[in-house]
Parts: structure tokens; sequence; C-alpha cells
């Protein structure tokens, strides 16, 4: 803590700082300016590719905890927060130009599994599944995760040394192998023996950009009706009653929306990374009912390779449905040429924490995907085509054409 003070002494940094202006040009902003009620960015926006630069290049200028843990310690009055432990610690960075991202460092080796005993919901944060879930989300077209990138991050210098916030400074140690260490401050098992540690200084996390802010684009948090029970013996009724699904067509806005539709969406992506932890979606109030989800916090995907948990495509199984579009991209990556594996493994290769996932993960991604497929193909004989696929386009586009867009 003193050498902190002394720090901030010597660059002056006790003293008001000027108003910074705000350059029209910046990343941050014209990500922001790009969402539109198709995604979060176009289709090869410049923007989104300037902002992963951005995230991995900028110096930090300041940091602090994210919302969750200053509700908890009091800080702050915010609303449906997750409650965070130590083994769940994130940042919020900032950069120039107002850019601000979340920061989760690792926790977890790539190629450590999950043990089987975990549950979901007590399961590690993997900054490598969010470097991932991005260029998942970006390959399935569905645009609907943040800008996220790997960085190599120096704890001392870019975290201790640029941060206001006294608690997060006081929990800044060094450990008995000269490595600087840091853990979160908050009621539930935040010990040093949950700390992250650089090597010595430097450790690896993801940087997921932050979205505009609620009072610019307010968003809504809707619980998942395909929940998971939260406690370790307890059943939700789509757990144990195969027609849930049709309860869930007579509640609005799934009754008279694409909304069902986005869900099987969400729930075909959580499957393919293996994402059991999907209590709430969000969504920006601007696009109305037919909006996105946007498909947030998936740290926990990733987990296990050797297993598919199959109860995840419940959306899909029970109630038939998918869009024409999400079913013609799963095909095309389905094929020889343009395998999910493959482009997953050629996508992730941009990333400056490559390799991001371990060889097994990229082919239980293969596996998943045939899965999803066979459950779709159970659904058209069944009901027939034209209930089960859903036309979301003017003109159906295909598979030539989605070739293109891969492609780009």
């Amino acid at each position: 803590s003193r050498r902190h003070k002394l720090y901030r002494e010597e660059l002056n940094l006790t003293s008001p700082a000027a108003p910074l202006p705000l350059r029209p040009e910046s990343s941050w902003l014209q990500f922001h300016l790009g969402i539109s009620r198709d995604g979060l960015y176009p289709r090869s926006s410049p923007a989104v590719t300037r902002l992963l630069r951005d995230m991995r290049e900028l110096p930090t200028i300041s940091a602090d905890y994210s919302q969750d843990e200053k509700a908890l310690l009091g800080a702050c009055d915010c609303s449906q927060i997750v409650k965070p432990s130590g083994v769940h610690l994130k940042l919020v960075l900032r950069f120039q130009d107002f850019g601000k991202a979340m920061f989760k460092p690792m926790r977890q080796k790539r190629e450590e599994e999950t043990p089987e005993d975990f549950f979901y919901f007590v399961d590690f944060q993997r900054h490598n599944a969010e470097i991932a879930a991005f260029h998942l989300d970006r390959i399935l077209d569905f645009r609907r995760v943040p800008p996220t990138v790997g960085r190599l991050i120096n704890v001392t210098k870019e975290i201790l040394e640029v941060t206001k916030n006294e608690v997060l400074q006081s929990v800044f140690f060094v450990s008995p192998a000269s490595n600087v260490c840091f853990f979160a401050k908050c009621p539930y098992m935040c010990k040093t023996e949950y700390a992250v540690c650089g090597n010595p200084h430097l450790l690896e996390g993801s940087l997921s950009a932050f979205l505009p802010s609620l009072n610019l684009a307010p968003r809504l948090s809707i619980p998942n009706p395909w929940i998971r029970s939260y406690s370790f013996d307890g059943k939700e009724e789509w757990e144990v009653n195969p027609h849930y699904c049709n309860t869930v067509r007579e509640i609005y806005p799934y009754s008279n929306s694409n909304r069902l539709l986005n869900i099987v969406d969400m729930a075909i992506f959580d499957f393919l990374i293996g994402n059991m932890d999907r209590h709430h979606y969000e969504m920006f109030t601007k696009f109305g009912d037919d909006g996105f989800l946007l498909h947030l916090d998936n740290a926990r995907g990733f987990g296990r390779h050797s297993h598919d948990e199959i109860s995840i495509l419940a959306p899909l199984s029970q109630c038939c449905t998918i869009k024409r579009t999400t079913l013609l991209r799963l095909q095309l990556l389905a094929e020889p040429e343009y395998r999910l594996s493959e482009v997953m493994r050629e996508s992730l290769l941009q990333d400056p924490l490559a390799p991001v996932l371990t060889e097994p993960h990229l082919l239980a991604l293969d596996r998943r995907l045939q899965l999803i497929l066979d459950t779709v193909g159970k659904c058209i004989d069944t009901f027939g085509e034209a209930t089960v696929v859903a036309n979301d386009t003017t003109q159906p586009q295909s598979p030539a054409e989605h070739r293109a867009r891969l492609d780009t």
C-alpha cells in the first residue's frame, strides 16, 4: 500500500484529471454504434477487428472490481447480480477513449478437465472458454457474444499500479515463490488459497468488451425457461416433464414471437461449448420481443471434452423447432471441407494466447454438432420438415450462399 501511494504521488494521480475528449473513430464507440437488431456487430466488421487489437495492445488506465463484487461489498446498488466467490474473480479494466473490458484471469490449465463430481454451479470459470465462445459464436453467425480476446496482463503494472480501489490494493501479496498474486474480496471463499498469481507478474486472461451502458441501451435480464436447479438434489419441471415445451409455448412472449427460436439457438450454442449454467439471458429492449438474445458469461464452457451433456439440448428436443438459417449453417459446418473443428482451429490461431483450446475440445465440437443434427433429424421424422424448420428469412439462402458467408 505504501509503495502504491508513492507511485500515485509521483505521477500526480491524486490531482483531478482533465476531461478527456471522446474520439468518434474510437473502436469502442464504433462497436457500440454497429449494434443492430441483427446482432452485436455486422459480418466482417472492421470496428470489431480494431477493438480486438485495442484490447490486446492498449495500456490500462484503471482497474476495479466488477459490479457484482461491489454490490456484495455495499459499494453500489446493483440488481440481479450473481454472487461471486474467490474462484470466480473478475475485474473491470479501462483503456483510453472510454474503453472498458471485463478481465477474467486464468484459473484452470487448458489440458485440465472439470472433475466429474463437480456441480455446474461450483465449476471454475475459464478464461479460454470466454475466448473460444466468441469465436464459435461468430462462426455460427449468431454474433451475440461481445468481442473477446486473450491477453497477458502484468498484474503489478496494469492492475495494482493503476487501481484507485483501496480494497483491491489490499488483496495483492507476494507468494513464497515470489509471484505477485491477488484474490477476491467478498463474503464467499475469498482467501489467499484462491488467489491468482502472475509468473512472476504476467497472468493470462480474457478481455470481453463492455456493451453500452444501461442508460444508453437498456437491457432486460430474463430467467431462462429451461433454468436448472441450483441445489444438490432439486429438479426443474423441464427435467421431469418431456412435454414441458407445450407449457412454454402458451406463455407470452414465447407464444407469438421468435423468442422460442432464439432460445433454441442459445441451447445449441451452449451444448456445443458444454455450458450448463445459462440461468438467465439478456436482450436489448429497443429491439422488442423479436430481438436477439445476448450470449454472455460463457466461462463455464469447455470444461469436459469427454462428456456431452444432452440435457442442454432440451429446448430443441422438446420443442422440435429450429431456424432454417441456423440449420443450414450447422449442416455446412458438418461438411468435410468446412468441418467445425477445423474452422475453429483456424479462427483461434488469431488470438494472442493460441492455442486457446486443446485438440480434444476441438474434436468434441464435431461430435456434438452431429448430435444436434441427429436430434433435428428425429424431429423431422416425427413432425415433418415444414413443422420443425422455421423459415426465418424471406428468401431462404442456399448452402452455397452460406459458404460465401462463412468464407468472410
